[in-house]
């Protein structure tokens, strides 16, 4: 079995209110719960927040919610609290699905969920990639990935990572996409290990799992699309969208 849950809290630093923001006239987390709702691989979409706003807005709309604590540093230890409702055996997969990136693809679930039914060494499946822009290299923002030659991550940075000390040569920067699919029993074990110094150094959580062995396999795809994380991307989204309506319809028909 594979699920998908949309943590979703209303308190952001830089955007208060985020998931409720409309989009093209409909709350951003809408958009996100419709397009993981069309995942083949899924059989059920939870939303997991502390916010009686989201929960009421997920309910007009149809979506499952589940209500969680409101103290969660991260939005993995808010999946882990919402396991514990829904009831997944270890083996079962969960899809850890950002509520802020309401132009996500919905095939780009399923083949999260399919690498990851089918490497039976990876405990995490997770997105990469190709970086063609020399800013976005350089911008700390965009999380970039280096993989062994099967795929698996060795490192994720905030750093332009490989580093070209030949200056000729250099092999493809990949970025980091951040949906996730874990294998229930490994995201449990992964939010009952401690913090780690890399893990706090980058501010990148992923890292916490490869320090304690963990096996994340990268599946590449395309493109990333943008999320939203302030008040200017969602003003760049409503303009990308005006222009190009094909963005959200796809994935809403």
């Amino acid at each position: 079995m594979a699920i998908g849950i949309i943590p979703a809290r209303f308190s952001s630093t830089r955007f208060p209110g985020k998931p409720l923001a409309l989009l093209a006239g409909q709350p951003v987390i809408r958009h996100v719960y419709r397009a993981a709702s069309r995942a083949a691989s899924l059989s059920a979409v939870w939303i997991a927040t502390d916010d009686e706003r989201i929960a009421s807005a997920a309910d007009s709309f149809g979506a499952r919610v589940i209500m969680t604590r409101p103290d969660h540093v991260c939005g993995s230890d808010r999946l882990v609290e919402a396991l514990e409702h829904i009831g997944c055996g270890p083996a079962d997969i969960v899809v850890n699905i950002q509520g802020d990136e309401p132009l996500l693809q919905t095939g780009v679930i399923d083949r999260c969920v399919r690498a990851l039914e089918q490497n039976a060494d990876a405990d995490w499946t997770t997105l990469i990639y190709p970086l063609e822009n020399g800013a976005d290299a350089d911008n700390p923002n965009v999380v970039k990935v280096v993989c062994d030659l099967r795929g698996f991550a060795l490192y994720f940075s905030r750093l332009a990572i490989p580093f070209n000390r030949g200056g000729t040569g250099l092999p493809v920067r990949f970025g980091h996409a951040g949906l996730y699919a874990y294998r229930a029993e490994a995201l449990r074990r992964f939010a009952s290990c401690p913090p780690t110094p890399l893990e706090q150094s980058e501010k990148l959580e992923q890292l916490r799992a490869l320090e304690h062995g963990m096996k994340i396999l990268c599946v590449e795809v395309e493109r990333a699309y943008p999320g939203v994380d302030t008040p200017e991307d969602l003003e760049h989204l409503e303009a990308l969208v005006h222009h190009n309506q094909e963005l959200l319809t796809r994935n809403h028909e």
